[in-house]
């Protein structure tokens, strides 16, 4: 309830993209402790691999073997870099399919609507959330399985919503 004890709500309609997803995604990771470690061992495996690779070049070994390291750290390398772009892609078709999204966002927590689905989602489930200059994202930090939910700022219809919705968010998550 805001100070004239009026229920506070903000309404949200949106597509969601493939660039939305890949921006979530990097959120995730660079803001939780998990996607961090991911990202980490990513890149070191794939560095110890270059250099077991770069090292085994210089010596008078099979070409073949030494190859094999390179490219696979160059791919580790790469999965650090494009792999949330990659993860987004994957759910391209379901985006599709799922078509316009509304999302409604109360004191009370989420509830998100598209022409098949709909969820509520309470303030518990998804405890925390990250602002980028695009979109808010709410996230869990389960150790098994990450949910988050994406609320795009173009879908506001007002741009005060974006304040009222940067308020009930701080309020009822915390902010990371």
């Amino acid at each position: 309830m805001d100070m004239q004890g009026e229920q506070v709500e903000v309404r949200l309609v949106y597509q969601i993209t493939v660039a939305d997803v890949a921006q979530a995604v990097r959120v995730r990771d660079a803001r939780l402790p998990a996607g961090r470690r991911r990202r980490w061992l990513l890149c070191g495996f794939g560095a110890v691999l270059i250099c077991f690779g770069g090292l085994a070049l210089l010596g008078d070994g099979p070409i073949g073997k030494p190859l094999s390291f390179l490219i696979g750290g160059v791919l580790l390398l790469g999965l650090t870099l494009f792999g949330p772009q990659l993860t987004a892609r994957a759910f391209a078709g379901l985006l599709a399919k799922a078509g316009e999204t509304t999302a409604l966002v109360t004191a009370a927590g989420l509830r998100v609507s598209t022409k098949d689905t709909e969820t509520r989602i309470g303030w518990a489930a998804q405890p925390l959330y990250a602002e980028t200059a695009d979109a808010f994202v709410t996230l869990n930090v389960a150790k098994r399985a990450a949910a988050m939910t994406i609320l795009p700022k173009r879908g506001a219809a007002d741009p005060a919503d974006i304040d009222r919705l940067r308020a009930l968010l701080d309020q009822n998550l915390q902010r990371i």
